[in-house]
Parts: C-alpha cells; sequence; structure tokens
C-alpha cells in the first residue's frame, strides 16, 4: 500500500510529535511529508525556556546550610515533602501542556523520548526540574552534551548513588547504568570495565542546590583500564571512551529506532542508522531528519505498529479535541490509572512500552477514556493504590484518610472534567456530507482500510444535532482498540 499524503503526514505527525492537532487538519492533505518534517524541525530550533516551578521555600532552604543543618520537626518535614510533591506536579502538568499545545512538536516528543532513556526517579523536586530543563535543552543537539550534563545532574548523581562513591570504597551502580543503559548496551562492556570505571567517578556529587560538585579528595587518582584503554582516568574520561565505541551509536540508533519507527528493528537499517550517527558526531537533529524522511519510515510494515504510550495517547486526544480541564491534576491520576506518570519511571530502565502497556484494566480505561471527555458532568475515576504510581505519597494518604466507627471510609475519587472546545474540531468536517462523516472523521482518526463499524457507530450515535453527531461519532471512533495504534 503506497500512502496518501494524508496518511504520510498523520503518521510524521504521530510519531515525530504528539499527533495532528485539531487546527492542522486543513493542511495535511496538501502538504509534502518532506514539508511537513522541515516544519517541525524549524517550530523546534529555539532553545525552549526553562521551567522555574519549583517552590521558592524549597529554593531557599537548599541554599541555607545552617538551615539544613537545623534539625526538622515531623511537621516541617512534612510541609517539605509536600512542598516537593506540589512542585514536581506542577513539572508533570506543564510539560504535558507543552506536549498538547507548544508548535515545537519534535523537540518536546525528542525530550520525552530521553526522559525514558535517562530514567530517573527523584522526589527533589530542584534537582527534578534542573535535569527535565536539561534533557529538553538538549532534546535535539548533540547526544555527547546530553550525557554529559544528565551525568553531572543532580538527580541523577543521587538516584544512581554516586554521592555515596569515593576512593577505597567505590560505588559501582552508575558507572554499571551509564554503561548498560545509557550508552554501550548489556554485552558491550566487562564487570572489570564497570569496577575501573567506577573508580573513575569517585568524588562525582552534586550540592542540596543541584549543582555539580567535584570532590577531589574522594577521587581515586591510581591508573584504571577501562575498555581496553590505561590511564589516569577521571569521569570524563570515561565518557569520552564510551562515546568513541561504535557500539555507543549503535545501541542509542536502536532504542530510538523502537520508538520512533518500530518495536522490531531492521538490522541493515540500523546499521545505515548508527553509522550515520557515529559519523555525525552524535547529532540528535540530524539523526532524525534522516529517519524522518527517508522512504523505510514511511514503508507499509512501519505504519501503526505502535501502541501509543498512555502519555502520547492523553496528548494526542488534547490534541484532536483541544480542552480545558477543570481540575488538571486529574491528568496525574489518569497517568497513574493508565501506567505511565511523567517524571516517574518505573525504575532506572525506564518504560518497557510495547505490549505492556496493554492490560485488561488499561485497556478498558484506554477505550472508555474519550466517550468520558464527552460527558459534561465528567467522571469519577480511582487509581490503584501502587505506591511506586504514588510518587512516595501512600504513607501520607494512608494516614490523612478519615475513619469513622473504627472503620477506613473508601479513598476519596477524583472527578474528572474537561471542556472541550468542539467549534476548533467540527470546523474541519463544515462542508462534509452526513452521509460521508463517519468516513472523514475516521480518516483524521484511524489507519487506512479499517472495517469500521458503521451500522454500531451510527446506532448509538446522538443525532439530535450536526454538531452532536459529530461529537459522539468521534468518541465512539476513539473508543475502538485500533485508535491506540499509530
Amino acid at each position: 500500500m503506497s500512502l496518501t499524503a494524508r496518511q504520510a503526514n498523520m503518521h510524521l505527525l504521530w510519531r515525530a510529535g504528539f499527533g495532528p492537532a485539531a487546527g492542522q487538519l486543513h493542511r495535511i492533505n496538501i502538504t509534502h511529508h518532506g514539508q511537513l518534517f522541515q516544519s517541525l524541525l524549524s517550530a523546534s530550533q529555539k532553545t525552549p525556556d526553562d521551567y522555574q516551578l519549583v517552590d521558592e521555600t524549597l529554593i531557599a532552604l537548599a541554599n541555607d546550610r545552617q538551615m539544613l543543618r537545623k534539625t526538622m520537626t515531623r511537621d516541617e518535614k512534612r510541609a517539605i515533602a509536600t512542598k516537593n510533591i506540589s512542585s514536581i506536579k506542577a513539572l508533570n502538568l506543564a510539560w504535558m501542556d507543552d506536549m498538547v499545545n507548544s508548535e515545537a512538536q519534535l523537540r518536546e516528543k525528542a525530550a520525552f523520548f530521553w526522559h525514558g532513556h535517562f530514567a530517573c526517579r527523584s522526589l527533589n523536586a530542584i534537582h527534578q526540574q534542573a535535569l527535565l530543563n536539561t534533557i529538553r535543552k538538549n532534546a535535539l543537539g548533540n547526544f555527547a552534551d546530553l550525557l554529559r550534563e544528565v551525568s553531572k545532574s543532580a538527580a541523577m548523581l543521587n538516584f544512581l548513588n554516586n554521592n555515596q562513591n569515593r576512593k577505597g570504597h567505590p560505588n559501582e551502580n552508575f558507572a554499571r547504568e551509564v554503561m548498560e543503559l545509557f550508552t554501550l548496551g548489556r554485552g558491550n562492556y566487562t564487570e572489570t570495565d564497570i569496577k575501573e570505571a567506577a573508580r573513575a567517578f569517585t568524588g562525582w556529587g552534586a550540592n542540596p542546590a543541584g549543582n555539580f560538585i567535584f570532590r577531589k579528595k574522594l577521587h581515586d587518582e591510581g591508573i584504571k583500564t577501562v575498555l581496553g584503554k590505561t590511564g589516569n582516568f577521571d569521569g570524563d574520561d570515561i565518557l569520552n571512551l564510551l562515546l568513541e565505541k561504535k557500539e555507543t551509536a549503535h545501541f542509542i540508533v536502536e532504542k530510538l529506532y523502537r520508538f520512533y519507527i518500530n518495536e522490531q528493528p531492521d538490522g541493515e537499517q540500523v546499521n545505515q542508522l548508527a553509522a550515520f550517527f557515529y559519523n555525525s558526531n552524535y547529532d540528535i537533529s540530524v539523526l532524525l531528519g534522516r529517519i524522518f524522511t527517508a522512504s523505510f519510515f514511511y514503508a507499509d510494515v512501519n505504519y501503526g505498529a505502535k501502541i501509543k504510550s498512555p502519555v502520547e495517547l492523553l496528548a494526542g486526544i488534547r490534541r484532536m479535541l483541544p480542552m480545558n480541564l477543570e481540575k488538571p491534576d486529574s491528568l496525574i491520576v489518569l497517568q497513574r490509572i493508565l501506567g505511565q506518570v511523567l517524571l516517574y519511571p518505573p525504575n532506572v530502565a525506564g518504560w518497557p512500552g510495547g505490549k505492556s502497556w496493554i492490560d485488561s484494566s488499561t485497556l478498558m480505561m484506554r477505550m472508555n477514556l474519550p466517550g468520558l471527555i464527552n460527558q459534561s458532568d465528567g467522571i469519577l475515576v480511582k487509581p490503584k493504590d501502587d505506591d511506586d504510581q504514588m510518587m512516595g505519597r501512600r504513607e501520607e494518604l494512608r494516614i490523612n484518610k478519615p475513619v469513622k466507627n473504627g472503620l477506613k471510609k473508601p479513598a476519596k475519587l477524583r472527578q474528572f472534567s474537561a471542556n472541550v472546545d468542539w467549534q476548533k474540531y467540527t470546523a474541519n468536517f463544515s462542508s462534509v456530507s452526513k452521509e460521508k462523516l463517519i468516513t472523514k472523521i475516521a480518516e483524521v482518526l484511524l489507519l487506512p482500510n479499517i472495517a469500521l463499524p458503521e451500522n454500531l457507530i451510527t446506532r448509538y450515535a446522538d443525532v439530535s444535532t450536526r454538531e452532536n453527531y459529530i461529537r459522539s461519532v468521534t468518541t465512539h471512533i476513539m473508543s475502538l482498540p485500533e485508535y491506540q495504534l499509530c
């Protein structure tokens, strides 16, 4: 099957960004995908503004050594923890808004990839914000720069225990993950390489304000042998050695291929892209240009080959159906229900992706979500009581849960209510006859050649007005299992 211009552009917008926006639909049929990519690239050239959402009290505390040394009461510790959680929530929602509303779709999608690649869990809002700002700033830049900045970030150094890495008592956690998950991949280093590299990273740490510090007295000045090279290496030397290895380019490209193109990589294409990436000195935007303008990217085998992640699903629906949320915090609850909370990956390996996104509970929520958004009175949703998805707040919620007659009340449910700007969406179908509406709506929501259950959609459609008909047909189509693919 040869893709039409519209199909190629829809494919590009879902993979390079978070799907088409309602206001873009009129251009999709008339723009060549090469031109569309160039417009996406151009819109993402400007360096994004840093997020500055951390509570000022936390910043003041991190910069006041005397206050840090003070023994805090239980209530003071609880207040600090609450401010951290609130600040991280604010970061989560601000980034999701940019995924939905920013024209820099290429940058935000790339940042989303690197956020999963350099997976890091931190309940320190200052450190978390700094890491996110670093990733977004370097998302389309040079991988070597990104690797170095992330490796020196307070969030990552603390998460991987390098603050405890010192001469005579090396902690191997940071060195292991840098090799296994961030650069070379398994099988391309030895245990001895990890032990020796850990010695090189001794003394690397960060202060409470999030600044990188090199503690010279804790650094091992001895000779190390890593990846066949011998010298008095420090942490920067190790990162350079890792970048010199072509295996690093191959590992990164294969992971990018799984994210952007297909969960089942084509070995020959990966090899060619890896060589290109290595020879470009790890230029990310040049590599993405090569991918998104290649004929194989638009091949049938790659079209609709991926399951949307929860964040992609939520952002994509919001782009197609512009909306204001009465309670934005409900987005975080939905992330938890669907299994992907921004800024809180399950572990250092990130989210596995693919079919792992779908199980009996998440699939039902995914298919019900579009219809629930269309309900003007909102819905009540309750996430699983899973501490890994509650950002460390399960104990706090249990303490605060009201008790009556010695029995715990059910956990309070969060309301999700969205005010959709339907006019912005329905305007795209103003010249379409009613007989063709289902087909035309499906064209902007689904892959081609899908057998639509038109009789079922028509049976449950709201025919009271033309707009209500478009709204109900849209939400019915978005509720189909096929909408989960991109």
